[in-house]
């Protein structure tokens, strides 16, 4: 049988309520430092309860608050870390898709024949839902406005539209729509 840990020594509450009167000046302070109010609010919220959890050793009230402020810090300096990643990320992911090369100009005209003539096979709001949402690019609102359903029913009917032509392309493919048959000279 485990021993039971112990349970971690927390901030005294005369500590806890220096902090929150400090919140004023911590949002302060991280306002200067970063590009919004919400993401101060954020970072703030987020430093109490790293706090908190990690306070324990912080007795005085005056220490206390030096202490938060090196915990601000360092949230800052993590925040902007993880911004410059998560946009080096996206950069990247641009350049890559950037760099796809688009399918031979015959090809896609033939597959899109095939795949237009297997559309006209499925229920009409099926066929409207695809050709909206898939071939003209629009929003899932914007079949929801042209159908007179809501947002939700129009995610279900793509959903559902998709499927059914997926299952028709099988029907009609064949082996072609399992293994990625590029030749596509189906009778549809």
């Amino acid at each position: 049988m485990m021993p039971e840990p112990e349970p971690s020594p927390s901030l005294s509450p005369a500590v806890i309520q220096r902090l929150v009167d400090s919140h004023r000046q911590f949002l302060a302070f991280l306002q200067q430092r970063v590009e919004s109010r919400a993401v101060a609010e954020d970072i703030l919220q987020s430093a109490f309860v790293r706090g908190l959890e990690q306070g324990a050793e912080v007795r005085d009230e005056e220490s206390a608050v030096a202490w938060f402020y090196r915990v601000l810090r360092n949230a800052v300096i993590d925040h902007y870390r993880h911004r410059a990643s998560t946009e080096r990320a996206l950069e990247g992911w641009g350049k890559e898709f950037k760099r796809q090369e688009s399918p031979d100009p015959d090809l896609h005209r033939d597959i899109c024949a095939c795949i237009s003539g297997l559309v006209e096979t499925l229920k009409p709001e099926y066929q409207e839902a695809l050709r909206i949402v898939d071939l003209d690019e629009g929003s899932l609102n914007d079949l929801a406005q042209q159908s007179g359903i809501t947002a939700g029913n129009a995610a279900v009917r793509v959903h559902r539209a998709r499927e059914a032509l997926r299952k028709q392309v099988r029907n009609v493919c064949g082996s072609c729509a399992e293994h990625g048959c590029l030749d596509c000279r189906c009778k549809t």
